[in-house]
């Protein structure tokens, strides 16, 4: 059991706590999972050998850091998982407004009260979580929200304007002796900006030009994207200075990472009740990706403004929900995917792929189609070769066609592809191994249904194949 945590000054002294600043805290505390071999940020994939060393390197010589990188990087959330740095509880002189340490307070309140009941003094104490705030930059944010502000009642009720107890502290002095975050720093008001200058250098604040000093234990932390993402702002420069580390964020370096992130993220519990009856072939979850990874590197969007992690996730969501409809509609117990279900990222890509100036609106939707083709003509190559596929395209070159869609029930498409020699043999071994769960009879029919269509479309971008579209169907000819 948990010894009784002391709740005056003079059991807190006689307990043996001694004083120890944020960034030791946290310095310690990062040894001690480091030892333990235990990971920083353990829900954070693909950052193990580039971004988690520099934030480890960042803490062990405290300093105050800035991540730094393009949307959808994770930099919120390694930021906010930082208060596990913290201990679990600390002390302050009880009723304190900025946590005061009991050993060294700041506030003229916890300084009265000591020297008026000495070790009697009262201690509460907080949880980490208390002691991490955040702050999105915004045009409107004044020096009043984040340092202070003077308090026209405590004033009205007979305190001299230059005392401390007329002071309304805002949210960092509000943060002492925890970690304060500024989300999008560029976006703060430049004059904003060199209001932080002297916290995150000396240390201290003034509110009004009043000559009050607050030495203040913080640990600051920042986020923001490259400084030539948009026109809305930059960060000056003396206080980039003033930033110990600057922490480069990146995308997924691999498609498999990548993938890895998707099926992390993606809210994929369709029943409820975590029995999932959802089985994603390999293939669509690696089309997925290749889309992102394509829309990082194609020249019709911008790439100063990037390519978020959410597009691949929002899509996988949304090709799952378009097969699941299909089930819903068609009474089928299983939901697996089909490459005719990646119509539906369309929905879920507009507004994450920010155009270049030579674009325009109108384009989105095209371009998303285009990706979506080239993605699938590249994840194709990886796993069947169209040689070997000669037979089916010989077939096509006969006359027949055949029509498949998003709402076709999985019978009715394994009827259809038995009219073509070798594509429903072809399928199956395919389905087999690139489905989970391919061993369930209906598993395994949905499967071959989804590979099926999968080598049609594989055909139709290696110019094997015509395709003509409508709605959420598609008919393959030669």
């Amino acid at each position: 059991m948990r010894t009784e945590r002391p709740r005056t000054l003079g059991e807190l002294k006689a307990s043996g706590y001694r004083i120890e600043s944020v960034k030791e805290e946290m310095r310690r505390n990062l040894i001690a999972k480091l030892e333990a071999g235990e990971p920083l940020f353990p829900d954070i994939l693909g950052y193990e050998e580039t971004v988690v060393p520099q934030v480890q390197n960042a803490i062990l010589s405290q300093h105050d850091m800035l991540f730094l990188g393009l949307r959808g990087q994770a930099k919120t959330r390694m930021l906010r998982q930082l208060v596990q740095l913290l201990d679990e509880e600390l002390p302050i002189v009880a009723g304190s407004e900025i946590h005061d340490h009991p050993y060294a307070p700041v506030s003229k309140y916890a300084r009265d009260r000591i020297a008026e009941q000495g070790d009697q003094t009262p201690i509460e104490w907080i949880g980490r979580h208390e002691r991490y705030h955040e702050k999105l930059a915004t045009p409107d944010v004044t020096i009043a929200d984040l340092i202070g502000e003077v308090d026209m009642i405590k004033h009205a009720e007979g305190r001299y304007l230059s005392s401390e107890l007329t002071m309304h502290f805002g949210l960092i002095p509000r943060t002492n002796r925890g970690i304060f975050c500024i989300n999008e720093l560029p976006d703060l008001a430049p004059k904003i900006q060199v209001g932080l200058f002297n916290v995150l250098e000396e240390r201290d604040v003034q509110i009004r030009g009043y000559p009050i000093r607050l030495d203040l234990d913080l640990c600051l932390v920042f986020s923001a994207n490259p400084e030539d993402y948009t026109n809305r702002g930059r960060i000056v420069t003396p206080l980039k200075d003033r930033i110990g580390s600057v922490i480069r964020t990146h995308y997924p370096i691999t498609r498999e990472i990548g993938i890895a992130i998707s099926d992390q993220n993606a809210w994929l519990d369709r029943t409820g009740n975590g029995a999932t009856t959802l089985a994603i072939p390999q293939y669509i979850k690696e089309i997925v990706e290749e889309v992102a990874r394509l829309a990082r590197s194609s020249p019709h969007v911008n790439q100063q403004s990037g390519v978020s992690v959410r597009m691949s996730i929002a899509n996988l969501e949304n090709v799952v929900s378009n097969a699941e409809r299909r089930s819903i509609l068609n009474r089928e117990r299983w939901i697996v995917p089909r490459v005719s279900d990646l119509g539906s990222a369309a929905a879920s890509s507009r507004g994450k792929l920010e155009l270049t100036m030579s674009e325009d609106e109108g384009h989105e939707d095209k371009l998303i189609h285009r990706i979506i083709e080239e993605a699938t003509k590249n994840i194709f190559g990886l796993h069947l070769d169209l040689r070997e596929l000669r037979p089916i395209v010989d077939h096509f070159e006969s006359g027949h066609s055949v029509e498949v869609g998003d709402t076709l029930a999985t019978k009715t498409v394994l009827e259809r592809i038995a009219k073509v020699p070798g594509l429903r043999k072809r399928a199956e071994e395919l389905a087999a191994a690139l489905t989970p769960k391919a061993g369930d009879r209906e598993v395994r029919e949905a499967a071959t249904a989804s590979a099926a269509e999968f080598i049609l479309e594989g055909l139709h971008v290696n110019n094997k194949l015509n395709k003509s579209a409508k709605g959420g169907g598609a008919t393959y000819r030669r």
